[in-house]
């Protein structure tokens, strides 16, 4: 699948939450799902429910589900 076509199949949280880790993954490499959620506006849980379509994804960013403590945290690589 292109990439395009794959993040057309996107919804407007997913494709937020991808560009957000597009911008901060050069100098990141672990994201926690409630500091994503507090600086997009969204719940934790809707986080985390969206990362499963950019972990599966095949996009410029590779999201790796990496561990859970006070929230899920996801290792991200460009």
């Amino acid at each position: 699948m292109s990439r395009a076509a794959t993040v057309s199949s996107l919804n407007e949280k997913q494709e937020r939450i991808l560009q957000y880790l597009r911008e901060h993954a050069g100098t990141r490499t672990y994201f926690k799902s409630r500091l994503i959620a507090n600086d997009l506006g969204l719940t934790p849980k809707e986080v985390g429910t969206n990362m499963s379509a950019l972990e599966t994804g095949e996009f410029d960013v590779s999201v790796e589900k990496w561990g859970y403590s006070s929230s899920t945290t996801w290792m991200v690589s460009v």
